[in-house]
């Protein structure tokens, strides 16, 4: 499009040429550098035009302003970033072997913003992966909604990765460790996945679910693997299929009365590693004909009063029974005060119920001690706790997503991140750091320590890289390795230390001096002296 003669005329460096664009506006007449020339066979060389340096702007040549500075934000919030980041890197390498390496990376970053974001929705991933370090951890990757969708399929999809990946969890678990299994009802509303469907507990719920199975190493108190069914399947009638998909071929599994052991009768003996402890049933006859209520002894060594009995059963089979006397008497109260209520004391089913009021009698195919199997089994509530985690602090009791494998791939990293926040609990709690405040409160606190982005990568806490971050949070990020103290100011005046000088005369005497008399007083006894001496030369 032609230039106006008017706009060529403006005064412009030399060797450039001006363009019109055609599209008004101050960019309408671009300002080109003349790159050089190109040879035509048969003509006359041609101009070669190179890169804009300039527009002409209001009759005035206006040359582009060089950047100053660098895309992107100049600070982020670090903290609590940082908190995740320490305590999953064996995590992402695990995920490195199994999956792509872009895949990977995705995984860690959504984990990682549902931990610090509970109940987030895929809308807001971008907003908040952008204004914290995630977006440093992990730089690159697609986080929109469409991006995350598909990626949730992907992992949904391939079955063999996840159960993979779960084998090198799994490694780390020895044989003499303790693995809990218990499940979950996570509700999901779709309409289109076979997985949702109506619970046991619909009438209590009023909503469609899945069944969640978790295992949990007891002694490295987090999760090993995790596997989703239907909504509508029983527990026990999943029990055999989530050992063999998972390969948990060693340890103890510590189960409750909803996983028997009968259910896993070919599993067990296909895995001499694998063992079982479980409870059995009140009214189950092994009880009365074994005497399981005749306790021999009082459990030592721990805070609460419980009774124990052990007894052989043959075929390699034990059980084991113990009594709290404290619930044992809280649960008579209840039967009792259930009966006043109703006006229906029955005495048959008092006394039928009053041995076992606070007793458990459980199963097992090892030969231990009593004490170490209660211990074994009163550590199982932690599971409890992990779902707790799962449901109210990472809000992760809705699946918010459609298809089977977008749920199957939405559950795999709610996984990951509940791993990830066993770690994270355990060391605030081991750290004292949940003693006056919530987990929710700390990670709060943590994500109000900002960084610059171009700061030391060794944080330390006398550096210039920090932003509006306060003296409570920085002890907090130091307690947790997250920030390295600053140096504590010497006290005293600054300079050369004195050398007090040694003193080489004789000791002074202890006790308080003696007062020094007047110099009137001790005219007397000069004078005294003097005619003493006086007196001698005379009689001489």
């Amino acid at each position: 499009m032609r230039v106006p003669a008017d706009i060529r005329a403006v005064e412009r460096p030399k060797n450039t040429i001006v363009e019109n664009t055609g599209r008004p506006g101050p960019k309408q007449y671009p300002v080109r550098e003349r790159a050089g020339s190109k040879y035509v066979p048969g003509g006359n060389p041609q101009p070669h035009n190179g890169r804009v340096i300039g527009h002409i702007i209001d009759f005035r040549f206006v040359p582009l302003q060089q950047r100053v500075a660098p895309d992107g934000p100049v600070m982020l919030s670090y903290g609590a970033s940082a908190f995740v980041k320490s305590l999953s890197d064996d995590v992402y390498q695990d995920l490195l072997a199994v999956f792509d390496a872009k895949e990977a990376c995705a995984m860690m970053a959504i984990a990682t913003l549902r931990i610090l974001f509970p109940r987030i929705s895929i809308r807001r991933y971008s907003t908040n992966y952008e204004k914290t370090f995630v977006c440093q951890y992990y730089p690159g990757i697609p986080i929109s909604s469409g991006s995350v969708t598909d990626l949730l399929k992907r992992i949904g999809q391939d079955q063999n990765k996840r159960q993979t990946f779960f084998g090198l969890r799994l490694k780390a678990v020895c044989a003499a460790h303790h693995i809990a299994i218990d499940g979950s009802l996570i509700q999901d509303t779709s309409r289109v996945n076979d997985l949702s469907a109506f619970s046991r507990k619909f009438r209590i719920k009023g909503s469609k679910d899945i069944s969640l199975l978790y295992a949990y190493d007891i002694e490295k108190m987090e999760p090993v693997c995790a596997q989703v069914f239907p909504g509508n399947v029983i527990d026990a009638s999943v029990y055999a299929t989530f050992i063999r998909d998972n390969g948990l071929d060693k340890g103890i599994i510590v189960a409750d009365k909803g996983f028997p052991a009968k259910q896993i009768e070919d599993e067990l003996k296909q895995r001499p590693q694998l063992h079982f402890l479980n409870p059995i049933k009140r009214n189950d006859s092994r009880i009365a004909k074994h005497k399981m209520y005749e306790f021999e002894g009082v459990i030592a060594g721990i805070d609460r009063q419980v009774l124990f009995k052990k007894k052989e059963i043959g075929n390699g089979k034990f059980l084991y029974s113990f009594r709290d006397t404290g619930k044992s008497a809280m649960e008579e109260k209840i039967f009792l005060q259930n009966a006043k209520k109703d006006d229906e004391f029955d005495p048959k089913a008092y006394f039928g119920k009053r041995d076992g009021f606070g007793s458990i009698v459980f199963e097992s195919d090892q030969d231990l001690p009593a004490k170490v199997i209660y211990s074994y089994y009163a550590d199982r509530w932690m599971l409890e706790l992990v779902f707790r985690q799962y449901k109210s602090i990472e809000g992760l009791d809705c699946t918010n997503v459609q298809s089977d494998f977008a749920v199957l791939g939405s559950e795999f990293i709610n996984f990951l991140a509940t791993l990830i926040t066993c770690r994270m609990v355990r060391k605030a709690e081991r750290l004292g750091l949940l003693d006056d405040r919530s987990f929710g409160d700390l990670m709060q606190d943590l994500g109000s320590a900002w960084r610059l982005v171009d700061a030391p990568s060794t944080p330390a806490s006398d550096d210039r890289g920090w932003v509006h971050t306060t003296k409570k949070e920085f002890e907090t990020l130091e307690a947790l390795e997250l920030s390295t103290p600053a140096p504590k100011p010497q006290t005293g005046k600054p300079g050369r230390p004195r050398i007090k000088p040694e003193f080489v005369g004789p000791k002074r005497s202890r006790g308080r001096p003696r007062k020094i008399k007047p110099a009137e007083d001790s005219l007397t006894p000069c004078i005294s002296t003097f005619n003493h001496c006086s007196w001698t030369e005379h009689d001489l």
